[in-house]
């Protein structure tokens, strides 16, 4: 296995957060094959079948670092100074519900969002366990994505199932196996995912015919199971290679540059997410910003929410000029919130007692926002939803079942879900 370490991030725990991409060799070397050629035999999803749905997608936003529910979708504008801060509220297009000033254009779409205030059961950690599985770390349950992999791949898509634009290690497959790795085009990934100069695609059929022999061989005298898993990164990385398809979904430049200037800055991930679910993929992984700011809180804020502003707001007007929006489900969240009152550092520390998420599209019921807190938001006083119940509702918009059960690493049947309650004021 090679990785590939991209930028380096820490946060307060001094723990690493690193984008990287993990290339499986696959044994190819054995063939003689160039490291460009290796370093295509990446994937993300093997064939499972279609099951007959109309195409769902999910799009999941990642604020890393716990971002300030008071500063966003909560604001508290009657308390006092030390706790409602810097920023003032502003009203929205939805009657009685108001967010941060530094959120204008999300303001003025409002009847196409839901924000859900009441997020309680955060257990604390730096790490996007609960994102990505609804679980805390020491359950080691599979990601929504890689979930979605063994349940909704489709072998006729040359597209992955699960793309993670920017990767977490907490986007893991566990049980489920590395087939269902997100496919994660970060470093030299993309730019590999087409055909070198001297092989064509007759000579690349060649390659992979000599390769599923070989690698079949392996797999008789392999008893871990992991050489099932490298045939179907094998199969669809050919797909993926020969289709062009994937490195056409990445390609920005066929968009508007009105488009592309609307997203903002640092919103090119999210032009992309909405790029790859258009072209088939289901789940697209991104996160934004640093959201620690045990120190200068609003300094920090400032910059970024504008830039979140932007992005959010032109994903959802695009799905929604495209027609996606009853098809593609966006959420977005962190770890947890941040206290309420402000420290002597001006910032907020950690709040695991309650947070804010945002959801558009997915067909889901909007403008509105769900539960409450107290008048300085310090605990959820109304209709407490956890983040399993988030990933509840993104299993119903995608047409699965969280009751189905999956062999874990122990051979026993394991539930999707425990708490397998979506949130009813979305699916109305």
């Amino acid at each position: 296995m090679l990785t590939f370490w991209g930028r380096k991030n820490e946060f307060c725990d001094g723990v690493s957060r690193r984008e990287f991409l993990r290339v499986g060799a696959l044994g190819a070397g054995a063939f003689g094959l160039s490291l460009a050629d290796v370093l295509r035999l990446q994937a993300g999803a093997p064939p499972g079948g279609a099951h007959g749905h109309r195409d769902k997608a999910v799009i999941q936003i990642f604020l890393p670092g716990g971002p300030s529910h008071l500063d966003m979708y909560d604001p508290k504008p009657e308390a006092p100074a030390e706790y409602r801060g810097e920023f003032k509220a502003i009203g929205t297009n939805v009657d009685g519900v108001q967010i941060c000033e530094l959120f204008p254009r999300q303001a003025r779409i409002m009847d196409k969002l839901a924000i859900v205030r009441s997020v309680v059961g955060s257990d604390g950690d730096h790490a996007a366990w609960q994102f990505m599985t609804g679980y805390p770390r020491k359950a080691r349950r599979p990601a929504l994505g890689s979930i979605v992999s063994k349940l909704r791949s489709d072998a006729r898509s040359p597209m992955p199932a699960y793309v993670a634009l920017n990767r977490m290690n907490e986007e893991d497959p566990q049980y489920l196996g590395s087939a269902h790795r997100p496919f994660t085009p970060s470093g030299p990934g993309l730019e590999n995912l087409s055909l070198v100069r001297e092989v064509d695609l007759d000579r690349l059929r060649t390659r992979r015919s000599l390769l599923a022999a070989f690698d079949t061989l392996r797999r008789d005298v392999d008893s871990t199971g992991a050489m099932e898993g490298m045939d179907e990164f094998t199969k669809k990385a050919f797909d993926m290679i020969s289709s062009g398809a994937v490195r056409q979904a990445f390609d920005a430049s066929k968009e508007d540059p009105k488009t592309v200037d609307s997203y903002g800055k640092e919103g090119k991930r999210f032009l992309l997410a909405r790029r790859l679910v258009e072209a088939g993929v289901k789940v697209v992984t991104l996160s934004i910003g640093g959201w620690d700011t045990h120190e200068g809180n609003f300094k920090t804020l400032r910059r970024q929410l504008p830039q979140v502003d932007s992005a959010v707001a032109s994903l959802v007007e695009d799905l929604h000029m495209r027609g996606l929006d009853r098809d593609v489900a966006v959420v977005m969240w962190g770890e947890f919130g941040r206290t309420p009152k402000i420290n002597g550092s001006a910032g907020r520390d950690h709040w695991p007692q309650v947070m804010s998420a945002l959801v558009a599209g997915g067909g889901l019921r909007m403008g509105q926002a769900i539960g409450a807190t107290d008048a300085r938001a310090e605990r959820a006083i109304a209709r407490p939803v956890t983040q399993e119940n988030i990933i509840a509702t993104l299993y119903h918009v995608l047409g699965i079942d969280p009751a189905e059960t999956l062999t874990n690493e122990a051979g026993r049947p394991t539930h999707i879900l425990d708490d397998r309650r979506a949130i009813p004021e979305l699916i109305g």
